[in-house]
């Protein structure tokens, strides 16, 4: 039998690694939130770029992915969040090499215009669009997943020790932390030393664009947080999770520790 400990951190780690790797494929979708949300556009300016909020599918996960790492951190400390930004980064990385195999194949010549009468009349092209993101984009992504994965372990856990029973207070500031980060870093390898050569002036205005609505989701995610929190306690016991949470507070821990059994 596997010990509950150990089977939380296998159905986390799956929450996790799957929303890492769906929310990298996802996110050759551009959406328009205010329309999606049936509200006025936002119509920003800085630096002289106008918009409005157009965001990425993949910032739907993102948050998710984050909240997940404040867990992981709290009952198994930098350890694991290491252990599993490295996994999905490598798995990602695979993905994407299989991904691009796929698009190399042949396709059969039925299947080209398979779709001609739903408005699609080259299914390969169509394929190719989707799933074949551009080097650039792979390469940021995930550059930017790990830098903001790591920043945000080691944050948590700085603050763990100054914060104490206040868990919303180092989940939401290492998150906010972590994600300009990733705000900014995706953006500069992609668009600015990808072959677009964004501004300066750009590159400033969608990063702080993209980093507050983070911001603001980061804050709508404090309740779920702890929703978490309490099902972890639930399922491990409170003895049992107490002793876990204190030993991911020491970097020396086992990622397992030792914990309680009652």
């Amino acid at each position: 039998m596997f010990k509950k400990e150990h089977l939380l951190f296998t159905v986390l780690g799956g929450f996790f690694v799957t929303n890492a790797l769906i929310a990298e494929f996802i996110g050759v979708k551009i959406f328009a939130l205010e329309d999606t949300l049936g509200i006025p556009r936002v119509n920003w300016n800085l630096f002289g770029e106008q918009g409005s909020m157009n965001l990425t599918a993949g910032v739907l996960l993102w948050p998710i992915v984050f909240i997940m790492t404040d867990i992981i951190n709290e009952y198994y400390g930098q350890r694991g969040v290491r252990f599993l930004s490295y996994l999905a980064a490598v798995l990602i990385g695979y993905a994407f090499i299989m991904v691009y195999g796929a698009i190399g194949l042949k396709p059969a010549d039925w299947w080209l215009g398979s779709n001609a009468a739903a408005g699609v009349p080259d299914m390969q092209l169509a394929y190719q669009s989707i799933f074949g993101q551009g080097n650039w984009i792979i390469v940021g992504s995930m550059t930017a997943f790990l830098i903001s994965q790591l920043v945000d372990a080691w944050v948590f856990q700085r603050l763990r020790v100054r914060t104490g029973r206040q868990i919303w207070l180092r989940a939401t500031a290492s998150t906010l932390v972590s994600q300009f980060f990733d705000s900014f870093v995706v953006l500069y390898i992609a668009f600015v030393l990808g072959p677009q050569h964004w501004s300066v002036e750009r590159f400033l205005a969608v990063g702080i664009v993209q980093y507050v609505y983070k911001f603001i989701v980061a804050w709508l995610m404090i309740p779920v947080l702890y929703g978490l929190h309490a099902l972890v306690r639930q399922y491990l016991g409170a003895g049992r999770a107490e002793s876990l949470s204190t030993q991911a507070a020491d970097p020396r821990s086992p990622l397992f520790g030792a914990a309680r059994t009652s």
